[in-house]
């Protein structure tokens, strides 16, 4: 039997961290996927712990005759991809935190020589969608989640774009006129203090809507609910705006969206389309916003892309 080429995909994010083995044509294999907590109150020995935990239980999944050939992590920003750092936001214990190293001294533990390559979050699902989602083919792309917050990642020319610190991408943060949202990290106008899933209901709870989740949210609007619609609205907008300026700066054909607040309501697609129609350049009116086409294996298959598909990446010199 021949060698099956897999490689072990790291998502690590502000509540949870998963691990799994994913193959060349971006299959997760089956009881390789496992998960563990992280969280904002989370000790740096309980993070280690969760993801130590969730690699070590991946590699026991490996069957015989597979060779893992890499490591691919897509973690939340902002990184330092030369030194394999991480400073997720909302894990305040982690600062300038040793990740790839870390994990790559499990691998060493369990025998494996290999590659860890640690990006972006955004980068690997943007790296996801171009692989086998809803960019297929098409070589100038922008990945978006809208979730608890809100990130992205860029491919120009068939090439995926880090920036030399790892964070070109960063969508959540750019700011949008003069629409005012939550404070997020000292940013009330940033596009992630507008629109993110939180915020959103955070603004309509202003408004008098007494609920409290996004699900509750979108349930209002599918109601008819006045300050519901007017909340999806005001945020798919927001994001419209948002992506109409990447679009000026990068003439981007297509934006992929994914993540659980992009799913209240095909509206929100609606409302952000609207603001691209209106635009006064027509190849900013050209860019196509669809539907994550992955499911929520999308960010494991994106960390896997990055030692599959390594050939998009540009290089990274070791510190």
């Amino acid at each position: 039997m021949s060698a099956t080429p897999l490689a072990l995909a790291v998502d690590f994010g502000g509540t949870k961290v998963e691990a799994a083995l994913v193959d060349a044509d971006g299959v997760l294999l089956p009881g390789s996927r496992h998960r563990l907590p992280t969280g904002r109150t989370a000790t740096v020995a309980d993070l280690e712990a969760s993801v130590g935990g969730v690699v070590r239980d991946t590699l026991a999944a490996l069957p015989e005759g597979a060779t893992v050939v890499g490591v691919g992590i897509g973690c939340a920003g902002p990184i330092d991809r030369k030194r394999g750092l991480v400073s997720p936001l909302n894990v305040p214990d982690w600062r300038d935190y040793p990740l790839r190293d870390f994990i790559a001294s499990v691998v060493a533990s369990a025998g494996l020589d290999v590659p860890v390559t640690l990006e972006m979050d955004g980068v690997a699902i943007t790296m996801a969608e171009h692989w086998v989602g809803a960019a297929q083919g098409v070589d100038n792309v922008m990945g978006m989640v809208i979730s608890t917050g809100i990130g992205g990642g860029l491919i120009v020319d068939g090439r995926v774009i880090t920036g030399p610190t790892g964070n070109a991408g960063h969508i959540g943060h750019v700011e949008v006129g003069d629409t005012r949202g939550e404070d997020t990290f000292g940013a009330p106008y940033a596009l992630e203090a507008i629109a993110s899933g939180p915020h959103t209901v955070a603004w309509a709870r202003r408004q008098g809507f007494t609920g409290e989740t996004g699900e509750e949210l979108a349930a209002a609007y599918t109601a008819g609910d006045e300050i519901a619609v007017a909340a999806i609205t005001r945020t798919g907008r927001a994001v419209g705006h948002a992506i109409a300026s990447a679009t000026a700066l990068l003439d981007l054909e297509l934006v992929a969206i994914g993540g659980g607040f992009s799913h209240s309501t095909p509206d929100l697609f609606t409302h952000m389309r609207a603001v691209i129609e209106a635009h006064y350049f027509p190849f900013v009116r050209k860019v196509r916003i669809v539907p994550s086409a992955l499911s929520s294996e999308g960010p494991l298959i994106g960390a896997a892309a990055l030692i599959h598909r390594s050939a998009m990446l540009p290089a990274n010199p070791r510190a």
